[in-house]
C-alpha cells in the first residue's frame, strides 16, 4: 500500500541544527567555534554555521565540527564519541547515511576563558 504522496525536502540548516545540537550534548565540548576555517563548496548541498561545516552529495552527509574543548577531557575518545553520536542522529532523525564526521578540535578552554565568557553572559 506504498502512495507516492510527494516528497519531503530537509533544509541543510536542519542537518546543521541537529549537528550543533549533538556536539553540544557531549560533555567535553566548551562551545562550538565561531567560523569554519577553509570551506571549500563541494558539488552537492553545502552549507556551514557556527562551528559546523556540511555537505551532502549521492545521498551521503560530510560533516566537519570545529569546537573547543573542556580542559582535561580525553580528546580522541570525545572525538570518537562525537562521529559515533552524529553518525547516529543522522540516521535516527532524517533517515540519511553519513560518508564522514570530521571532528576539529581547535583549542582547550582554560578557566580563564571560562569565567570571561560567564561574566558575558551575566552582563548581557
Amino acid at each position: 500500500m506504498d502512495q507516492n504522496l510527494g516528497k519531503v525536502t530537509i533544509a541543510p540548516n536542519v542537518l546543521v541544527t541537529i549537528v550543533q545540537k549533538t556536539s553540544m550534548a557531549e560533555p567535553g565540548v566548551a562551545q562550538l567555534c565561531d567560523n569554519v576555517p577553509g570551506v571549500k563548496r563541494l558539488l552537492g548541498i553545502h552549507t556551514v554555521s557556527r562551528g559546523v561545516g556540511l555537505s551532502v552529495a549521492d545521498n551521503l552527509v560530510t560533516v566537519n565540527v570545529h569546537l573547543i574543548a573542556r580542559r582535561g577531557v580525553d580528546l580522541l575518545q570525545m572525538g570518537r564519541n562525537l562521529q559515533s553520536q552524529i553518525s547516529r542522529a543522522m540516521r535516527d532523525i532524517v533517515g540519511m547515511e553519513v560518508r564522514e564526521v570530521n571532528i576539529h578540535i581547535d583549542d582547550i578552554a582554560t578557566e580563564l576563558a571560562a569565567e570571561e565568557n560567564d561574566k558575558k553572559a551575566k552582563a548581557g
